[in-house]
């Protein structure tokens, strides 16, 4: 490895160099393109496309009541629903969710997750694996602004992390997964709203396009030099992949479904385009927007869905408002992948923020209860696992026979980060450093490679 000698200092992106500078480096912490591209190697991707889909489904689902039901248990931690068969022997799921029971065999549902005490709401925890708590200076990355900084674009004109997640009114519900130390140059895309009609050229040529960019690099000039707080580093990153969407219609194309099938947009449906709550939309034409961005090359893409925070009325919830939307949209989204070759390369990941309590809520004004609610419950909970390499049609992990504490190996939101991590190619263990030059891991939990086959 070539190296230059120099004396300390600062670079715009934050970080420190004290001793030397590695010619070939990314630019965050000293991981080379040759490193890189090796673990791609080992990993066999080195040709392919990996990408992630993670489903965040907003204020937490009961586990109990879909994917670890206890029908054992007492009638107050029971609950109401009864269990159905799925397609693969001795796998049950709740008998409102027959689309998903119809193709358990691609699905890995882990059922011994755990995820941080404090049991706040927030998508902070699935889309970084970390708690909100004793953050570095400039805060945590989310895992699509790891892969974005890490391999950028498969395509200039697509993003390398896409965010469907419009602004929600509890924030955090609609937040696709912040760049933190990384910058705003590894920020997600959000094409939500009137901002995609933003994304072709009317009636201006490459020239021109050209001929203002130059113009607007020069008045940049000043600013970049007299930045330091390395905003403007990361806002360079910004107009560049600005002008990559400005002149090609990839992007557009990708999110425009008017484009797709009619029979494939009626698999999916079109749910309520609205925010359900405080809360994020039940819209189902994300998960198509999902699939096509993958396709046209983005590597991560983050969707928010719904409102599961049932403190009260939780099987009618359930039941009526949002299980029969997202398991369609769901279903319809993997049998989508595998109808186009993309399911072994793109792992889909469904998760809360936490579980539910086991013990049902009753009524008492006096006391403020609610009726046949769960509360928080971060001590356990599932998510589910798709494609990607996952083993199929496999339970991994269990509960105590009243769904509260993992039984055996628990799994963090940690494990998960390393896991997605690490079925991108990219070694959770690798160092990166936050502005101030401190060092951290990419991700603290281990790659749970038994979930894959």
């Amino acid at each position: 490895m070539l190296t230059v000698a120099g004396e300390k200092f600062r670079m715009c992106d934050g970080v420190t160099r004290r001793d030397v500078l590695k010619i070939g480096a990314l630019g965050m912490g000293g991981i080379t393109l040759p490193q890189l591209l090796r673990a791609e190697a080992n990993a066999g991707i080195r040709n392919s496309h990996k990408a992630i889909i993670m489903v965040y489904m907003c204020g937490a689902p009961s586990h109990q009541d879909m994917y670890d039901l206890k029908m054992d248990a007492p009638s107050e931690i029971r609950g109401e629903f009864q269990p159905i068969n799925t397609n693969v022997p001795g796998i049950q799921i709740c008998e409102h969710m027959p689309r998903m029971a119809a193709i358990m065999d691609k699905v890995v549902a882990l059922r011994s997750v755990h995820g941080s005490p404090s049991g706040a709401h927030d998508s902070f925890i699935c889309y970084t694996g970390r708690t909100t708590q004793n953050q570095p200076t400039g805060g945590w990355p989310a895992i699509g602004s790891i892969v974005a900084k890490l391999k950028g674009p498969t395509n200039q004109s697509v993003p390398p992390f896409v965010g469907l997640s419009p602004n929600a009114g509890h924030p955090p519900y609609g937040s696709p997964g912040l760049p933190g130390f990384l910058g705003v140059g590894s920020s997600a895309f959000r094409p939500s709203g009137p901002a995609r009609n933003d994304m072709v050229l009317n009636g201006i040529s490459l020239d021109r396009l050209s001929d203002r960019k130059q113009l607007l690099n020069q008045f940049d000039l000043f600013r970049r030099e007299a930045d330091a707080s390395g905003m403007m580093s990361g806002l360079d990153e910004l107009n560049q992949q600005a002008m990559n969407i400005l002149t090609s219609s990839r992007l557009a194309d990708a999110l425009d479904i008017e484009k797709e099938d009619p029979k494939v947009r009626a698999r999916y449906g079109t749910g309520d385009p609205k925010n359900y709550g405080d809360g994020a939309p039940r819209n189902l034409t994300h998960f198509l927007m999902a699939r096509r961005l993958v396709e046209a090359g983005a590597r991560v893409v983050t969707l928010n869905f719904g409102r599961w925070d049932f403190h009260s009325n939780n099987f009618n919830g359930l039941k009526n408002r949002l299980l029969p939307p997202d398991e369609r949209g769901f279903g319809a989204l993997l049998e989508d992948l595998e109808d186009r070759g993309l399911l072994d390369s793109t792992l889909v990941v469904w998760c809360g923020e936490f579980g539910r309590s086991p013990r049902i809520g009753k009524a008492d004004v006096t006391k403020r209860i609610a009726p046949a609610g769960r509360d928080h419950w971060p001590f356990a909970y599932s998510i589910a696992l798709i494609g990607g390499g996952v083993k199929k049609g496999y339970i991994h992990g269990r509960t105590d026979n009243i769904g509260a504490y993992p039984v055996g190996r628990p799994y963090s939101p940690a494990d998960l980060a390393a896991t997605i991590l690490w079925a991108l190619g990219i070694d959770p263990r690798t160092e990166v450093h936050d502005q101030l030059g401190q060092p951290f891991r990419l991700a603290e939990g281990r790659p749970a490679t038994e979930w894959f086959a």
